[in-house]
């Protein structure tokens, strides 16, 4: 049986398939006609032959297009949008004064980013109508610009843009400044993606942070400063044209590098502005009355030569030691910081301070070469720093002469031990209370005695003079190291330290130990650490830490600072005033007078380090404290060095080139303003100013006999004790150590036989009407605390002028 299935008519052909005829499909067996056969196309010939065909055409037009489409979405595949390159988030951090003006920039890259809010719209507008009037209208990219620039670029026409603003902030913020065609792929496909991303508002922020202005100005902002010098906020619409005309030649244009071009320049700013008025962003009339803003000179480098560097330092010291911000976050720029600085004042400490020391020196001079001079001043009501001198250039000396910590502070910190015995209502060793007018034994190398008895240590006076009994007022105009390391016994050595910690000095200074010692000051406290606990005693025993930072931003947003306002009383208001009262008297007859060139009521106290290598004179009136030293360094080598011969002198002290250039940078700094006097409460008793009792003015009534080992045999002018001590603006006569006494007249024929001290002749010679050897002002001589000298004896003058004393 057949496997084929069975047809239903019994035939084995398919259904409704019909038989193949052969014959039917051969035209010769079928009778039909044959179809003519079609002429063959002519072969082209001579010139046709160079003519695409409209087929070639077409298909060549569709290869190109499916080209371009897989290039596209290959390209929008394959490109993403990168990060930025590393110069377009370079920023500078921006130092500014108190009143918004620019101190310094720190960083390679000027550019200062903002917000587009901070940008006035008629500035923005200025923009548009210079680089992109349809902008906000358009899409990412101009593809007739690109071809066009593409074209003039292949073939030789020269490198040319044709970028929308999308695309010059892609290449500023992402890309390059290279003209290739790679990066102009790149550029395309990066603004259409980021079109897409962001919005207009963004990129054109973007846009104005990146752009170069010229004159080194990254950014819009960076621009208004260095043409107008002043914010972005500040420009008006016709300085706003002008930076706008910057972008398309910013070099060229600048016509005070190149005079020459300001006839492009003024051109430029016209289209600018003829541009604004066609988009209707500016009335005819407003455009008619506009005068070309010609921009500012070229200002130096705002780097950090001069007092910037300094300032940069100490602000990014302040920020990172008040963990406001740690220093690797501060690093990467863009922070816009306002200090408590004020210009005027600053100028004016920068000029004190060349007029009384820096232009006193000369190259010739050994010595000259190793001075250094720090100085800072502070408002003693808000504790905010209004001036700081760091050095004479950052650039060439980096260390910061006002924040330094290595120089002793010498007698300046005298002060901070009869506060200390007024707060503590301290007694002398015989329960007398501590007052101004507390006779003590000025003896020269008096032994310091204890509750138990002798101590072991016998500080010299400077030049070994010896007083006797003397007031506390007294011995603080003439600086007395025996009465004031007997002092710091007598209230306790800890307890003073902690008082100078409570006033402002840092609990780590150097050498703040709980020693009788520590009254000399053989603590090495920096600049700003006195004019800190200064001011503390300026402000009534109030005491806040140091303000230097008003304001930082980044991006318009603040960061947090320490609470500046908030301030607490250190000490007592009685043994703030009281102390007070008796710095005025240094200034009014002992070491201090020079400050009163200031015309102010102040209070201050000179000091000088141990070998004369540094001289202080911290001082205030009731608006203004400021504390100035000179310093001795080698500049080779960083020792320090004693300032022997320096300035021409044979000694430099705090009652001289110090007290003097305050005095000049405090007038200038007040003036203008009233001249207010000190409103003090005093202890108990500190008003009284009666002389002391015959027993009082032995030796035994302080209740510490004099131990000292190499005193002057009785007899002898250094040792006779007055009639009665001097008091507060009392004129003492002079005593000698080791000759016949001088006078306070300190002519040339009288003390010159003296024992060297300022008022007794001094060893300047010619300048004091004597000569002598100098001595070390704060007791710490070569050999330690047995070797020290007191005092800050001898200030430059007229021959036969008595020089103050210490």
């Amino acid at each position: 049986m057949s496997d084929d299935p069975q047809q239903p008519s019994g035939e084995n052909d398919p259904r409704g398939w019909a038989p193949r005829d052969p014959a039917a499909h051969n035209p010769q067996t079928s009778g039909q006609p044959e179809r003519p056969k079609q002429p063959k196309r002519p072969k082209r010939t001579g010139w046709r032959r160079a003519i695409p065909t409209w087929r070639m055409v077409l298909g060549a037009v569709l290869f190109v297009a499916l080209l371009l489409i897989g290039g596209f979405i290959a390209g929008y595949q394959l490109v993403d949008i990168p990060p930025a390159n590393a110069s377009a988030t370079l920023q500078s951090n921006v130092y500014l004064y108190k009143d918004g003006s620019v101190i310094a920039r720190s960083g390679e890259v000027n550019r200062e980013n903002i917000q587009l809010a901070q940008v006035p719209l008629t500035v923005q507008r200025a923009v548009l109508a210079a680089e992109d009037r349809d902008f906000y209208s358009e899409r990412a990219i101009d593809l007739k610009a690109m071809a066009r620039a593409a074209f003039n670029t292949l073939t030789g026409k020269g490198k040319q843009g044709g970028s929308t603003i999308t695309q010059q902030y892609v290449k500023n913020y992402y890309l390059g400044q290279e003209q290739t065609i790679v990066r102009k792929a790149k550029e395309f496909f990066i603004a259409v993606k980021l079109n897409r991303e962001e919005s207009k508002g963004q990129i054109f922020e973007g846009y104005l942070n990146t752009s170069y202005f010229g004159r080194n100005a990254y950014g819009i902002q960076a621009a208004a400063q260095a043409y107008y010098s002043k914010d972005i906020g500040e420009i008006t619409t016709a300085e706003g044209a002008y930076l706008a005309s910057l972008l398309n030649a910013p070099s060229a244009y600048d016509i005070v590098v190149h005079p020459q071009n300001k006839a492009a320049a003024l051109a430029r700013w016209n289209y600018v502005l003829d541009g604004m008025v066609k988009e209707k962003w500016l009335g005819p009339a407003e455009r008619a009355a506009m005068r070309f803003p010609v921009p500012g000179k070229v200002k130096p480098s705002t780097g950090l030569s001069g007092q910037r560097g300094y300032i940069v330092q100490a602000v990014d010291d302040y920020l990172t030691g008040n963990h406001v911000i740690d220093e690797d976050t501060l690093a990467t720029g863009g922070y816009r910081i306002t200090t408590t600085l004020e210009k005027k004042k600053q100028n004016a400490l920068v000029k004190a301070v060349d007029d009384n020391v820096m232009s006193q020196t000369s190259p010739d001079r050994q010595a000259d070469r190793n001075v250094r001079v720090g100085g800072a001043s502070i408002d003693p009501a808000t504790g905010r720093v209004v001036a700081m001198y760091g050095g004479v250039d950052y650039t060439k000396q980096y260390v910061n002469n006002a924040t330094r910590r290595d120089y002793q502070v010498g007698s300046t910190f005298k002060p901070f031990v009869f506060t200390s015995a007024v707060a503590n209502n301290s007694t002398t060793q015989d329960g007398r209370r501590i007052t101004p007018d507390t006779v003590y034994d000025g003896t020269n190398k008096r032994m310091v005695q204890g509750p138990t008895g002798p101590t072991g240590y016998a500080p010299a006076n400077e030049d070994d003079v010896s007083y006797g009994p003397i007031t506390v007022s007294t011995a603080t105009d003439k600086s007395v190291n025996a009465v004031y390391a007997q002092m710091a016994e007598d209230v306790g050595p800890a307890k003073v330290k902690q008082t100078a910690i409570d006033l402002g000095l840092p609990e780590n200074t150097p050498d703040l130990t709980p020693y009788p010692s520590i009254a000399l000051g053989v603590s090495t406290a920096g600049v700003l650490d006195m004019a800190e606990a200064y001011a503390t005693l300026a402000n009534h025993g109030r005491h806040g830490a140091y303000v230097l930072v008003d304001r930082i931003t980044k991006d318009g947003e603040a960061l947090d600072l320490p609470d500046g306002g908030h301030t607490e009383q250190a000490v007592s208001r009685e043994a703030a005033d009281t102390t007070t009262s008796i710095l005025r008297s240094v200034v009014e007859s002992g070491s201090g007078t020079a400050a009163q060139a200031a015309g102010r009521p102040a209070a201050g106290k000179t000091g000088t380090a141990e070998e004369d290598k540094a001289a202080w004179f911290a001082g205030y009136t009731p608006d203004l404290t400021t504390v100035i030293a000179v310093m001795g360094q080698d500049p080779k080598t960083g020792v320090q060095k004693p300032l022997y011969g320096a300035l021409g002198l044979a000694r430099i002290n705090g009652g001289g080139a110090p007290a003097q250039a305050w005095a000049q940078y405090t007038e200038a700094a007040l003036r203008g303003t009233t001249a207010t006097d000190f409103d003090l409460q005093l202890e108990s008793g500190a008003e009284e100013s009666a002389p002391p009792t015959a027993e009082e003015t032995s030796p035994e009534s302080t209740g510490t006999p004099s131990e000292s080992t190499s005193s002057t045999p009785p007899g002898t002018p250094g040792t006779a004790p007055p009639t009665s001590p001097s008091i507060p603006g009392s004129s003492e006569p002079a005593t000698g150590g080791t000759g016949t006494a001088g006078t306070d007249t300190g002519s040339p024929t009288e003390g010159t036989t003296g024992n060297g001290r300022g008022d007794n002749g001094g060893p300047r010679g010619e300048d004091n009407g004597g000569g002598g050897p100098g001595g070390y002002d704060d007791g710490e001589g070569p050999d330690g605390y047995n070797g020290a000298r007191g005092g800050d004896e001898l200030l430059p003058g007229t021959r036969g002028t008595p020089a103050p004393r210490q």
